[in-house]
């Protein structure tokens, strides 16, 4: 069946994402099974002025990145030398893992309104739960999947989540699932369930189905901040910050207080030579999302230090905060 499908050569595809990263390997491994050739950057830490030279050098057609942690440096770039790179050959960008943006999306598409963003829903213990595409001609809200043909929302009991309802449940997949994490049957039993007699992979990732049916993802459970009994997501937050122009990246934790249980704290790193005013932001998280969603308190860093697969470490920032 892939024989027939080879016909000559096949794209050129860059992994943006590390190779160690389940979004880099598996969409290079999908792209030598139809014929297509594979080059990798040479830079041991992400650059976009490489990835972008890169891209125009060998002529690229498809990349994988982790979202915005990858799309926004790379749209900086791109806004500040826009006669630099000519992109014109790259039409495809595949990302997993991370928020991607669609304010980020759309500023992409002014580079190269050719291209065709697929953003995927998924984990190393549950791969291809939900996508959405945007392209020049259609548009996908952030956050916003449509879920596919094996995969529900469900609750913590096992029910499926109704369409327009608002309420909350677990994105969970059925299929080729692992047999669980190594030496840890606890964690195996929670993400790992059978449900009307088949097994599903419920990694954590909360998600909303609206009345048409696609879901909105809300966030990872693990991360889940409880602030006077509401639960705030971080992801949410840090999505609301980043929207605001003087920060470059941000993270959103929970930290002990007498008063609200968990009080919300974002640690934000702003762009070069751009000063932050906490007051500010916290007013523009208020301006778009609910009140008690807002940081109560604002902490300025040098930088969060993302990790090469686009990731951040939780634990190592809320110990930052306590600090």
């Amino acid at each position: 069946m892939v024989a027939e499908r080879i016909r000559g050569a096949g794209p050129r595809n860059m992994p943006a994402a590390p190779l160690m990263h389940g979004t880099g390997l598996l969409n290079a491994i999908s792209n030598t099974m139809i014929g297509g050739s594979i080059t990798t950057i040479v830079g041991r830490h992400f650059s976009p002025e490489e990835f972008l030279d890169t891209v125009q050098q060998h002529g690229i057609n498809s990349t994988s990145i982790v979202g915005d942690a990858f799309a926004k440096p790379i749209l900086r770039a791109l806004d500040a030398e826009p006669d630099r790179w000519d992109i014109s050959t790259l039409r495809v960008i595949v990302s997993s893992g991370v928020m991607w943006s669609q304010e980020t999306k759309d500023g992409l598409l002014r580079h190269n309104p050719r291209l065709i963003m697929v953003d995927t829903l998924g984990s190393s213990e549950a791969i291809g739960m939900a996508s959405n595409t945007t392209t020049n001609n259609s548009r996908a809200s952030t956050a916003k999947f449509r879920l596919g043909p094996t995969t529900r929302v469900v609750t913590d009991r096992g029910r499926d989540v109704e369409p327009g309802s608002g309420e909350l449940g677990r994105v969970a997949i059925r299929g080729r699932t692992p047999i669980g994490y190594y030496k840890d049957e606890a964690k195996s039993a929670q993400t790992f369930v059978m449900i009307d007699g088949d097994r599903y992979s419920i990694p954590g990732d909360y998600a909303t189905v609206e009345a048409d049916g696609s879901v909105t993802l809300v966030g990872r459970g693990s991360q889940c901040i409880n602030t006077g009994g509401e639960k705030v997501y971080p992801e949410e937050v840090e999505e609301c910050l980043k929207l605001h122009p003087t920060v470059a990246d941000a993270a959103v934790v929970g930290m002990p207080d007498e008063k609200w249980g968990e009080a919300i704290t974002a640690l934000v790193e702003p762009h070069p030579g751009t000063p932050i005013d906490p007051a500010e932001l916290i007013a523009h998280v208020k301006a778009h999302l609910a009140a008690y969603k807002a940081p109560k308190r604002v902490i300025e860093i040098p930088t969060l230090g993302r990790a090469a697969n686009g990731k951040l470490d939780y634990k190592h920032l809320r110990a930052d905060a306590l600090s």
